[in-house]
């Protein structure tokens, strides 16, 4: 089996080459835990060189296996992996990265994505972010956004010192831009199966018909975009608004950085949640998706999240 991964990555390397031209030198692979791959194998196309800096582009290759393994056709593969790295192209990330430069071009586009503090520390170590137990809530920019994929960078220490701001002030206008980019939603599981269109349902405002679940199966939490949608339980007033429609505190169980679940604290135990959490990750959370295994809780009165779970044994 490893030996036809490595020839898999052996291929794309040589079809990326034959595709687009990118001399072999600038397609690199890296296995999961080095400083660009975190949390899988990574082949790092570097397409575009300047003075201060390189575009790159990075392919989770043990996905692109899985699938090659499941029936993709390779030029299928091959197909998507420049169709990819045209679009990347076009979109002038570079030239659009110049704004940073200059807050007030900047700030609008500011938003908050979260990320895993220990799987990520290495990436993390000149970012802008703030921790809560072992998740990392990161400063990114939004460069470009093409047929519902955003391009994204992290904003680095360096440019709060050149913008002169506060990191609190720069991520209060980040939260506030993440929830009007994209905004809560309550998404029932049984309308995801059987509605295609299904949207989620509002439930920040007054008028909203969305009631929520004090049952012990719990309420899925997003956004609109739902891509990197756990993140609405710490956008402004949402936390707050949840505590008031359950009439309680609240346990979160982060099963992706897709989606939270949001269970009245009353009816469930931190350690039952803890356990179906952990199976959860196991069966159905790609490794790249992954955010924390343990639980948290919000409590209505101290309007404080605190990690209420030691983490798993691994």
């Amino acid at each position: 089996m490893q030996k036809d991964y490595e020839v898999f990555v052996e291929k794309l390397e040589a079809g990326i080459y034959e595709a687009t031209g990118i001399p072999r030198e600038n397609i690199h692979f890296e296995k999961e835990g080095g400083k660009y791959a975190p949390v899988g194998d990574r082949l790092l196309v570097k397409f575009a060189e300047h003075e201060d800096a390189w575009e790159v582009c990075g392919l989770y290759t043990q996905e692109l296996f899985k699938a090659y393994q499941e029936g993709s056709p390779m030029e299928e593969i091959m197909k998507e992996i420049t169709d990819d790295l045209e679009r990347v192209r076009k979109a002038k990330i570079y030239e659009k990265t110049k704004v940073l430069k200059d807050y007030e071009k900047t700030k609008k586009r500011l938003f908050i994505r979260l990320l895993n503090a220990d799987k990520y520390a290495e990436d993390l170590k000149d970012a802008v972010y703030k921790t809560l137990g072992d998740i990392a809530l990161v400063l990114y920019m939004k460069v470009t956004e093409y047929q519902g994929c955003v391009t994204s960078t992290k904003i680095r220490q360096g440019m709060l010192e050149q913008w002169k701001k506060d990191s609190d002030e720069v991520f209060k206008e980040a939260l506030l831009n993440t929830y009007f980019m994209s905004p809560p939603r309550i998404y029932r599981w049984e309308q995801m199966i059987f509605n295609p269109e299904y949207e989620g349902e509002s439930f920040m405002n007054v008028g909203d018909n969305s009631k929520l679940t004090k049952e012990a199966m719990g309420n899925c939490l997003s956004t609109t975009k739902k891509t990197n949608g756990a993140v609405a339980v710490f956008l402004p007033g949402v936390a707050q608004r949840l505590a008031y429609l359950l009439d309680s505190d609240f346990y979160m169980v982060f099963t992706s950085v897709h989606e939270v679940m949001i269970h009245n604290d009353r009816n469930v135990e931190p350690a039952d949640l803890q356990c179906v959490l952990a199976d959860t990750i196991k069966e159905a959370t790609p490794k790249e998706d992954y955010l924390t295994s343990r639980i948290y809780q919000y409590n209505r009165e101290s309007h404080k999240f605190i990690c209420v779970t030691p983490p798993d044994e691994e």
